[in-house]
């Protein structure tokens, strides 16, 4: 049998489903845009500034770092995985911020997926 989702035992989470919803479909864009790029493009650095591939690597980590905090778990480094794998990345650790997330939470996500469509 599967497990509730927090809205479905919490009403006031339940009452932030736009905010996920939106957080949804602004983290399957970023992420469709991210496996859609040339590897080359992801990993070029231009005058010492991150990759695109580096600053999307970060911005999983931080979405990691708030799934970790809203489920009440301990923020771990997440894996570095090849670039090919990035987007997936992304989709994987947003999708448990939209699932877990409350207000200050969905908000601080949509702000790095901000940041990641500025650095592409």
């Amino acid at each position: 049998m599967n497990d509730p989702t927090p809205h479905e035992t919490d009403p006031e989470l339940g009452a932030l489903e736009p905010q996920r919803a939106e957080l949804r479909r602004s983290l399957g864009l970023q992420a469709d845009r991210v496996r859609g790029l040339p590897l080359s493009r992801l990993e070029r650095s231009v005058e010492g500034a991150p990759s695109p591939a580096d600053a999307v690597r970060a911005a999983a980590q931080a979405l990691a770092d708030l799934a970790a905090d809203a489920e009440g778990e301990p923020r771990r480094e997440l894996p570095r995985v090849g670039t090919h794998g990035l987007g997936d990345q992304l989709a994987v650790v947003g999708a448990d911020v939209a699932r877990f997330g409350g207000a200050a939470a969905l908000a601080a996500a949509q702000e790095v997926l901000v940041a990641v469509r500025r650095a592409l």
